[in-house]
């Protein structure tokens, strides 16, 4: 169990990433003795130790610190750290409790919390409630798998403000406390599974998100979606559902064109879906899914309208870069899993020009190969899942396919290939990290070359 009081006390932080460097600063400032570690030497990590070196920290890089019973207090993980690597079974072994930045980040919250999560839709409609309750005039910090960790800010809101976090399986997985006021799950699909191992346990991770909840929380599901629907008999939480097929008996739907919210016998007609500025049906999820958050937590119907009307988007989410030729070009680097780019494929009618690949999570790419027979005029791959993707669409029959030796190869094959009317389309269906420190990297490099092609 974590105490808030952590002066003196010994602390392993494993992870030199973002939220890793995050916590091991927010704890060192709260006077704890914090020994930050990374499989990676000191040489590749001088610009982490560059943002640290104001605080009193002990580096243990390229190696692993000894353990033993007593030798620390507490062990916090980095999300992208596997909880089965031999460090954390030493830990284990020793009797020292391992948690997550999430977890640190939660015993300091103070104000109202909304926590997102979901195979796909989490970037969007995070950045989507929070943009609801700061057009509703809330003092808002909106975080944690986006943008910064909540551990560097948690400290600095209060009751009455809010705090919207996009959590991930991986941060999921090390809660102890975390307890959100609403807690959202859009969607599970198949994702992750080189560290889930099944179905179950990725469903079982997301599911956590609503454990330590009350029945004065909310705890909104994608009714749409069966393997989340049926996680409603699970959570402690007040269940709200929405949905973009049914009229439900209670919840948010779709009704005569309507986003419409329905408490007790009281209808709302929040805004008309024509009227929603980001476009397609995975967006309309999203758009569903982010007013019941805001509208269970006290924002009222019309002023979710009015921001569902003016919200343009996050980056790197279908994001249109360019046209230029007669070629649109658009950015999906956030399309990390097969789903994803199969709901990016149906957003448009154009002929396409796809590229994807990158590293491999463990997808099935035969659903998402047999939409690209449909849909895709061309096909370019790149990265380790190459050979796999490949595989999949040649088994159903379609060989139009491309190969890049590099990323900046991608842009150059696609601007060859496509004529006017195309579009041409970055959505990887796989992580990006065989070539990138992460998908924002990548997005940002596709820009950048896309902005450097003559017409």
């Amino acid at each position: 169990m974590w105490e808030r009081d952590v002066k003196d006390k010994k602390i392993l932080v494993i992870g030199a990433a973002r939220s890793g460097c995050a916590v091991a600063r927010f704890l060192s400032e709260k006077g704890a003795l914090v020994t930050l570690t990374d499989g990676k030497p000191a040489e590749q990590l001088g610009e982490v130790l560059e943002t640290l070196k104001d605080c009193p920290i002990r580096f243990v890089l390229g190696t692993e610190p000894e353990i033993k019973a007593g030798s620390f207090h507490y062990g916090v993980i980095s999300p992208g750290v596997p909880l089965n690597i031999p460090l954390v079974k030493k830990l284990k072994r020793a009797k020292i409790p391992v948690t997550g930045e999430l977890e640190v980040a939660y015993q300091y919250c103070r104000s109202k919390l909304a926590a997102i999560t979901g195979t796909n839709g989490k970037t969007t409609t995070t950045s989507l409630v929070g943009q609801i309750f700061l057009d509703a005039g809330a003092t808002t910090f909106v975080g944690g798998n986006i943008g910064l960790p909540l551990v560097s800010a948690v400290e600095n809101y209060f009751p009455g403000d809010v705090i919207v976090a996009e959590v991930s399986s991986f941060q999921l997985e090390t809660i102890e406390d975390f307890r959100p006021n609403a807690a959202v799950i859009l969607n599970i699909t198949p994702d992750h599974l080189d560290r889930h191992k099944t179905m179950k346990g990725y469903t079982r991770a997301k599911a956590r998100i609503f454990e330590n909840q009350t029945g004065d929380d909310f705890t909104i599901l994608n009714y749409d979606d069966a393997r989340v629907r049926k996680l409603a008999i699970k959570t402690p939480g007040r269940v709200v559902f929405f949905s973009q097929k049914t009229e439900l008996d209670q919840g948010v739907f779709v009704k005569n064109g309507f986003i419409t919210v329905k408490r007790d016998a009281e209808f709302y007609n929040v805004i008309r879906t024509d009227d929603i500025y980001i476009k397609g049906k995975h967006n309309l999820e999203n758009a569903l899914a982010a007013t019941a958050a805001a509208f269970c937590l006290g924002v009222a119907p019309e002023s979710i309208g009015r921001t569902l009307q003016t919200f343009t988007g996050v980056a790197h989410r279908l994001e249109f870069v360019r046209e230029t030729g007669g070629v649109a070009y658009i950015n999906d680097s956030k399309g990390t899993n097969p789903d994803s780019t199969i709901k990016a494929l149906e957003a448009y009618h154009q002929p396409i020009l796809l590229i994807a690949g990158g590293k491999n999570k463990g997808s099935d790419f035969t659903k998402l190969a047999k939409l690209i027979k449909k849909k895709v005029k061309y096909l370019i791959l790149v990265g380790e899942a190459a050979p796999a993707i490949q595989s999949a669409v040649e088994a159903q029959g379609f060989s139009r396919v491309y190969h890049a030796a590099d990323f900046p190869e991608t842009v150059y094959l696609a601007h060859k290939l496509a004529q006017p009317g195309d579009l041409v389309l970055l959505s990887p269906a796989c992580a990006s990290w065989d070539m990138f420190h992460d998908y924002e990297e990548r997005g940002d490099l596709f820009k950048k070359l896309v902005h450097e092609l003559r017409g």
